[in-house]
């Protein structure tokens, strides 16, 4: 089994319906480590060391966040700044996570007709492109993301559904079971990619 360190960062993540279910859903996941952000450093002095302990010992690097104006929570921002080192991860001799796969989970309030293609419209792919080139530049396999659209509008049991969804990509992934070529093109892990993962499991 691959290992797998969830990296989350939510500023309210006492406030969280969807983000606190999705956890508890791969939480009991025996090769998964939940490493919450907002948790460990609230005053934003990120040890880059023990951070870089972390991604080393891991093979699967999943980021867990709600989408705030397009992008991530400002301490995921902050880490990679400061976790992410030339000569570590990136450059000519930053090889620390070369063949490490990297994929986001996301949350939003829009619903997912907001981040569909078209005129002044963006997919949550496209508005992923700085992670997904910061996956390039560290010699990383990038995923599609596992998102959750509308979630004001959500009831528990729809929550739960995406969870158990959430929990099953996860699980075949890091069984290494999943053809993870299949899913490099998609804009996100949908009903379609679901079916791939059924079949892997």
């Amino acid at each position: 089994m691959a290992s797998v360190l969830l990296l989350f960062a939510h500023p309210a993540f006492h406030k969280s319906r969807v983000n606190k279910i999705l956890i508890e859903s791969v939480g009991g996941l025996d090769n998964v480590t939940i490493h919450d952000l907002y948790e460990e450093y609230p005053d934003f002095n990120i040890d880059a060391a023990r951070e870089q302990e972390l991604l080393e010992s891991h093979d699967i690097l999943i980021m867990q966040f709600p989408f705030f104006w397009y992008a991530p929570p400002a301490l995921l921002k902050e880490w990679e700044d400061i976790v992410l080192e030339h000569g570590w991860a990136y450059g000519s001799t930053g090889k620390a996570l070369e063949g490490k796969k990297l994929f986001c989970t996301i949350s939003t309030g829009g619903s997912s007709q907001v981040y569909s293609k078209g005129a002044k419209r963006f997919t949550i792919r496209q508005l992923l492109a700085p992670i997904e080139k910061l996956s390039q530049l560290c010699h990383m396999d990038f995923l599609p993301p596992f998102t959750v659209h509308g979630t004001h509008l959500l009831k528990e049991e729809d929550i739960r559904e995406h969870a158990e969804r959430y929990r099953r990509f996860v699980f075949a992934l890091s069984s290494e079971k999943l053809d993870c070529s299949k899913l490099e093109k998609l804009d996100t892990i949908d009903e379609n990619a679901d079916k791939l993962i059924l079949k892997a499991l």
